[in-house]
């Protein structure tokens, strides 16, 4: 089986990637190595995966649409997993146009390639729990309303599996979208909350804790994570169109994560207390009931074992 992975040189996609390979997949890495944070981690991920058998890699963005049918056609992958896209709540309230041109316009060029492909490929693509914007029923389960996205990041990953649905109905295309709750782990990215507060903590400088602390957040393994994503990749007992939160069906404390990130680096954490910000939301915490009937998803890993993985790994990529 060979699976394209847009946006292989990501946090989730270069796990996935080693995954798949892993498990005796043939994997095309398709990534265009944005600048959105450092470019080097990016680069250092692909070093990881170069070379590999069975691994290939282009460099090329997905709204490129000439480049990418290329790909396809003489890739011609029975699934495609479609990571690639702009992330980041708060980086949308300042940067709009790239929310809409890669996420929207950019996964708009994934469904045209997947429908006109010799053989149409199975489409698996991130969506996010953000779309359950300020739902306050927890835990979030498939069937809620998401018609009330807080911030233009989860309007665009709502859009996606409005989109899907329309490519499924339309075209008979599988594509199934999974909603990623607050995934961590090793090679994370800089800019999201474990980083930044270990960046802090490692330094000396108080770490920014929003809406004073009070937040729960459904903190994932990135390795759980991945067992997901193959997991429905390789079923083939799913609906032609379906969405599944993909989660840890634990919410956690803000403090609570803090506190188990400071032990791990060996640290006294100084916090500085902030109102929330624009577009977050107070809790995330996934229902996990249906992937777990469809799949058999189970994750495994608490914070207590996941977070001193990060904490090792930030230490030794940082030399710290």
């Amino acid at each position: 089986m060979k699976v394209i992975i847009t946006g292989f040189a990501g946090f989730i996609g270069f796990h996935a990637a080693r995954e798949f390979l892993r498990r005796g997949w043939e994997v095309v890495g398709i990534d265009n190595f944005c600048d959105y944070y450092d470019v080097k981690l990016k680069r250092d991920r692909a070093a990881m995966l170069g070379g590999t058998p069975g691994f290939s890699a282009r460099e090329l963005d997905i709204c490129d649409l000439g480049g990418l049918k290329a790909a396809f056609a003489e890739e011609s992958p029975d699934v495609v997993l479609n990571l690639a896209a702009q992330p980041g709540v708060r980086y949308s309230t300042t940067h709009p146009f790239v929310y809409q041109k890669t996420n929207v316009e950019g996964f708009l060029n994934v469904l045209e390639c997947c429908r006109h492909a010799a053989k149409v490929p199975k489409l698996v693509f991130a969506s996010s729990s953000s779309v359950y914007g300020g739902n306050t029923k927890m835990p979030f389960e498939e069937s809620d309303q998401v018609d009330t996205p807080v911030s233009l990041y989860a309007a665009t990953k709502k859009a996606n599996e409005l989109m899907a649905h329309t490519y499924s109905h339309l075209y008979k295309m599988q594509t199934i979208g999974l909603r990623f709750f607050t995934v961590y782990g090793a090679w994370y990215r800089p800019d999201m909350a474990l980083s930044l507060f270990a960046d802090a903590m490692l330094h000396g400088r108080p770490i920014k804790v929003f809406n004073n602390g009070d937040m729960r957040r459904d903190f994932t393994f990135v390795d759980d994570i991945v067992d997901g994503i193959v997991r429905v990749a390789e079923s083939g007992g799913l609906p032609l169109y379906d969405i599944y939160n993909i989660g840890n069906h634990r919410s956690e404390k803000l403090l609570d994560v803090i506190k188990t990130l400071a032990d791990a680096l060996g640290v006294e954490p100084k916090m500085e207390m902030l109102p929330m910000q624009p577009g977050d939301v107070y809790a995330t915490y996934a229902s996990i009931e249906k992937l777990n009937k469809a799949v058999g998803y189970e994750p495994k890993t608490t914070i207590k074992e996941g977070i001193p993985v990060f904490a090792k790994w930030y230490r030794e990529y940082h030399g710290l």
